[in-house]
């Protein structure tokens, strides 16, 4: 059987992502889906969790950040965090400066 997403095998859990964290948290008026999404990246790529980090990057991206912004909050957390989440985070986001760089010739 083909591995499912944990939000797709657990149905109480993809709930909650649809109706707390989506339709609730991430709408609320405070911050604008771009500062949000800043935020998400800088607090995921401080706990090391790439693999969600990636995933919001791509989103940051949707939500109007650019690439060189990404690039700076990957500074920030590798001297606030620490140099190996700064790696980590740098390898999360390195599809998104590959292309950027490719785009810049």
């Amino acid at each position: 059987m083909e591995d499912l997403p944990h939000y797709v095998a657990i149905p109480q859990f993809n709930r909650m992502r649809k109706d707390y964290l989506y339709a609730d948290i991430w709408q609320q008026p405070e911050l604008s889906p771009r500062d949000r999404s800043l935020v998400t990246c800088a607090i995921l790529g401080a706990l090391g969790k790439n693999e969600e980090l990636a995933a919001h990057m791509q989103k940051a991206i949707t939500n109007g950040v650019t690439p060189d912004e990404l690039r700076g909050l990957v500074v920030q957390v590798a001297v606030y965090a620490g140099w190996p989440c700064g790696v980590n985070s740098a390898k999360a986001g390195l599809p998104i400066f590959e292309k950027d760089m490719a785009e810049k010739g």
